[in-house]
């Protein structure tokens, strides 16, 4: 190709990026993290048929320009045959793509609404590419590509068009016998990666690099604001000491009416740090270890957004919950920390904690039924007077200049300031008798928990941990059988494990299931367009193609599956695709003319070469960036999608040059030698 054909291909990404922009303001949606992702990943396949279709017709073109001016056809022609000789496969393949993303619209909850803005702006600039690809394309090409010196000049093609394709063909003849070599080994490989894939570790969403820590410290409860503060300022200073953190802020309680209302007890730091000299994992390991001092609080390390996270799918700040239900208090702290000491030993666990309780003195003033109605009392009534009395309730409001505070009404400290006192409350009986609160209710000094916890109506309390340098579901397959082996829980006692793996859980099923009707409507798009069962199954042996190089690809990087890298496998499907379309339409296309098997494989792959090569080049190096940035801020969602479609494009674009023309001429042979 040459400058001018680069130029019309290139159109195609700032046409389709402002359609995106401009559909997504319709839709209600924002330019953000996760869009600009979408076309980010998406900005290597828009001038994927952009660049078939130049390809095509300038190929064509040149085939014109050769031949004596009787037999030339005109210029407009050549374009609109060349065109419509690859639209439907452009077409089709754009709609596998768009179709194998679907599965991502059917995930609820937080990772959903996460990931949906990705989906939408992907799925409207390819869509945007394609309508680009078949319109205006076209017309440019009409117009800059018509100068017949100039593809003259071209004809026989670029230097590198000439080496890539005298070396293809010299390795697609040696392949062609060894066939059967070929098809083992591919297979084997297959299965080797297959067991590679069972032996990863699984996550929810990649560990965010935010740039911040949050710690969370919660102390004994019931503990004074001065004693508080003070083990928030021992913690900040701690925090100070490590070198790459130089400012901290906290925030200690928080208010009745907050979403999240605290106690004094509880406390969140704000930690921002810089990494220069060191890795974030040796940062980490020093500030758990410093932090480790503090023995006087639970601590909790987490980021601002993680945090938000864990609590929004467990109730807890950390990534496992482990959440103890049962209906004595005593007894289930006492199992928590049984738990918790069966679990400390396990690699990659950190921050455990188990849910404060301790026991705090008490009023207990129990109604007495009997008494109540003889005095013709209702149950109702004394709850309501014990409530206001004790408690208080707000009766209006009383303004200060610019201030307004709280009228309560309530009994004075002289009459709820002591057991007797309280005893000795008068509460309006029937006929107008005042009686003192003792007679009707038992009035006892106790203790009791300081806070009952309840999830689904029955008590809990909850073991938490984090985890650092390993993969979340092995972590806790090992918390599980830990606990199973070594922890009895009494009748009506059970565990139920939450936290991110959770989610994880349910999304890959999801996302399991979507794929497999995705796969299906992809196999009748085939079947509709090559009407051919066979032809069909051929081009879907890129999918297990390109799970070779996803799969090797996240075995070399992180070694774990997150939903991201999930998403990334889905779209790597539907971009694989595209090369198996492209080789096997011009297969059909050249038996049409009477070409025989062997000669039709060989020159139809030669044809294909250079649009399948380009195709996945550029898709590959839009994803380069995103892949090797992936410990940036606000990349490591983007950054697993798009090291799984580079390894898958590369694997799959390598063996489908080679299998899928074995393949084709393997399941056709008979066919030829019966029509011999």
């Amino acid at each position: 190709m040459n400058f001018r054909t680069t130029i019309i291909s290139l159109i195609a990404i700032p046409l389709s990026l402002i359609v995106s922009i401009i559909a997504l303001k319709f839709l209600g949606l924002t330019i953000n993290t996760m869009s600009l992702g979408g076309m980010a990943i998406a900005i290597g396949s828009l001038v994927d048929d952009a660049v078939i279709d130049v390809e095509n017709v300038f190929k064509r073109l040149k085939e014109n320009a050769q031949k004596s001016n009787d037999e030339k056809k005109s210029v407009l022609t050549v374009v609109y045959d060349a065109s419509k000789e690859i639209r439907a496969s452009i077409f089709n393949a754009t709609l596998i793509i768009i179709v194998a993303f679907i599965p991502l619209f059917f995930l609820s909850g937080m990772e959903g609404r996460m990931l949906r803005p990705l989906g939408i702006s992907f799925i409207v600039s390819l869509f945007a590419s394609l309508i680009v690809a078949v319109t205006l394309t076209p017309v440019l090409c009409s117009l800059m590509l018509k100068n017949n010196k100039m593809l003259l000049k071209q004809a026989k093609g670029s230097w590198l068009e000439n080496f890539l394709s005298k070396h293809y063909n010299s390795a697609l003849h040696k392949v062609m016998k060894i066939k059967k070599t070929m098809l083992i080994s591919s297979f084997a490989l297959f299965i080797i990666v297959g067991f590679i894939l069972f032996g990863l570790g699984r996550s929810f969403l990649p560990e965010f690099n935010e740039g911040s820590l949050t710690v969370s410290a919660v102390s004994i409860p019931g503990i004074s604001l001065d004693e508080s503060n003070k083990i928030g300022t021992r913690i900040e200073k701690i925090l100070l000491s490590v070198p790459e953190i130089s400012i901290t802020s906290r925030r200690t309680g928080r208010s009745e009416l907050d979403e999240h209302a605290q106690g004094v007890n509880s406390a969140e730091i704000e930690a921002p740090f810089v990494l220069t000299d060191r890795s974030r994992e040796e940062f980490m390991k020093e500030v758990r270890k410093k932090l480790d001092e503090v023995s006087d609080a639970n601590i909790t390390i987490g980021q601002p957004i993680g945090h938000r996270i864990d609590h929004m799918l467990s109730g807890t700040r950390a990534n496992i919950a482990i959440k103890l239900f049962g209906a004595d208090l005593n007894k289930m702290f006492s199992l928590a920390n049984q738990i918790k000491t069966n679990i400390e030993g396990i690699e990659g666990l950190v921050d455990i904690n188990v849910e404060q309780q301790i026991e705090i003195p008490q009023i207990q003033i129990k109604a007495k039924r009997d008494m109540l109605a003889k005095y013709g009392i209702t149950i109702g009534e004394f709850t309501e007077f014990v409530d206001i009395a004790f408690a208080g309730e707000k009766v209006s409001q009383v303004f200060e200049d610019d201030k307004s505070f709280d009228l309560i009404l309530r009994f004075n400290e002289e009459n709820r300031g002591s057991m007797e006192n309280i005893m000795n409350v008068l509460i309006d009986a029937n006929k107008g008798l005042k009686i003192p609160l003792y007679y009707v209710a038992d009035i006892v000094s106790t203790t009791g928990p300081n806070t009952i916890n309840r999830e689904n109506v029955q008590r809990k309390i909850v073991v938490s941990a984090n985890v650092a340098e390993r993969d979340l579901r092995s972590v806790v397959n090992e918390i599980k059988e830990k606990i199973n082996q070594n922890i009895v829980l009494p009748e009506n006692y059970r565990i139920q494990y939450g936290g991110q793996f959770e989610s994880e859980e349910k999304a890959s099923k999801i996302l399991f299931l979507t794929s497999m009707l995705a796969l299906f409507i992809i196999f009748l798009l085939l079947y509709q367009e090559f009407k051919n069962v066979k032809i069909a199954g051929i081009i879907l042996l890129n999918l297990p193609l390109a799970l070779i190089g996803g799969v090797l690809s996240i075995w070399f990087t992180s070694g774990i599956i997150s939903i991201p890298a999930i998403i990334g496998f889905i779209t790597l499907f539907g971009i694989a695709t595209r090369n198996g379309i492209l080789l096997v339409s011009r297969y059909q296309a050249l038996q049409e003319q009477g070409v025989n098997l062997y000669d039709t494989v060989i020159k139809g792959s030669l044809d294909r070469l250079n649009p399948i090569l380009m195709t996945a080049l550029t898709t590959a190096l839009a994803l380069i960036p995103l892949a090797l940035t992936g410990d940036l801020p606000g990349n490591e969602i983007q950054s697993p999608m798009a090291k799984v479609i580079l390894g898958g494009l590369l694997s799959s674009t390598l063996l489908n040059i080679f299998i899928v023309p074995i393949v084709y001429y393997l399941s056709n042979i008979k066919q030829q030698r019966n029509e011999i």
